[in-house]
């Protein structure tokens, strides 16, 4: 037991009934309630409120955690607002979250739910690639090239990722030069394109029907992170004649595969473009 491990003990059981540790839980539920509070700052009264404690208590919390850096205070208004301290520990959580292992597992339980092929893929500059897949044990199913670089607008994955971009670099992969048609059905004009990706952010899925690849159906959605950008995107996609009756009932399990992993990189639904039921 190390020097702060045994302060850490001895407070614990210097504390009759657990206390400590009701002091602890309730620290936690003042900085959860910044975390879900959409305004930018809090007072007391409002804490005290919806947490159903005293001023007293909330007060004392809020000066811990201030002195902590977890809460600044601003001087003038005696308002609230999350400390630098909750930054870096959601960056340092961020570091560590891994895509893909967070995805395989979901991966397979759209593969069971639905018999057809499961892809992740994430942005690689002006391209996306495939990242990884699990497919079906059909003798009939799509298997994807891992590893190679595919336009951002040609299929359902890479529609997913480029429809949730920031607006300038939308445009900028817009305008920067012509849409290449990889098969008959590639969207290849930029308002079209532009109307198909709109779309797609208010609907939360991409479809594809052969744009990228002759015969072949799919459906995608975003995984966003905090600030609703793309992390990766996850598809269900399966040999077109078999798959194009089954997609709109595979839209909503992507959807709920997407916002789950989305909920891990610290997307939270504010009301703006995100991943919304089909």
């Amino acid at each position: 037991m190390d020097g702060t491990t045994g302060r850490w003990e001895s407070v614990k059981m210097s504390a009759p009934g657990g206390k400590t540790i009701l002091t602890v839980s309730r620290a936690l539920d003042v900085l959860s309630f910044f975390g879900r509070h959409t305004g930018r700052t809090l007072g007391v009264t409002e804490i005290s409120k919806e947490l159903g404690l005293s001023k007293a208590v909330v007060h004392r919390i809020l000066t811990t955690l201030v002195e902590k850096g977890y809460i600044s205070l601003d001087l003038e208004t005696r308002r609230y607002s999350l400390g630098v301290e909750v930054l870096m520990l959601g960056l340092s959580y961020l570091d560590r979250v891994d895509v893909r292992a967070l995805a395989l597992p979901v991966m397979r339980e759209l593969v069971e739910e639905t018999g057809e092929t499961s892809t992740l893929s994430i942005r690689t500059g002006d391209t996306r690639i495939y990242l990884d897949q699990i497919t079906p044990p059909t003798d009939v199913k799509m298997s994807v090239r891992l590893g190679h670089p595919y336009p951002l607008h040609a299929g359902s994955s890479s529609k997913a990722i480029l429809a949730f971009m920031s607006e300038e670099e939308r445009e900028h992969y817009l305008t920067r030069g012509p849409l290449d048609p990889w098969t008959p059905t590639t969207i290849t004009d930029a308002d079209a394109l532009r109307d198909e990706l709109a779309e797609i952010r208010r609907r939360g899925f991409a479809r594809s029907l052969a744009e990228r690849q002759a015969g072949a159906a799919s459906i995608a959605a975003p995984v966003l992170d905090h600030r609703g950008l793309p992390v990766a995107a996850i598809s269900i996609c399966g040999p077109m004649e078999r798959f194009e009756s089954q997609m709109e009932e595979a839209a909503a399990s992507v959807v709920r595969a997407a916002r789950g992993l989305s909920v891990a990189f610290g997307f939270r639904d504010d009301g703006h473009d995100d991943i919304t039921n089909p």
